[in-house]
């Protein structure tokens, strides 16, 4: 799922406008928090493949 920068503000519980100047003033923070949504992401994305290829197998091996 992407988020905009104003759902991941509300999510951290941060203004919008706060979460801009973390991108200029403190981009280390700033890379950290977006790494963490990235992450989620491709949890969340790995675990629907792997429902996908378990749904897969056992039609395979349940016929």
């Amino acid at each position: 799922m992407k988020f905009t920068q104003q759902d991941i503000a509300r999510i951290i519980g941060v203004d919008a406008k706060t979460l801009r100047n973390w991108r200029k003033d403190k981009p280390e923070l700033y890379r950290r928090v977006m790494l963490s949504f990235q992450y989620e992401e491709i949890l969340h994305t790995l675990k629907n493949q792997y429902e996908e290829f378990k749904k897969l197998g056992d039609n395979l091996y349940n016929k």
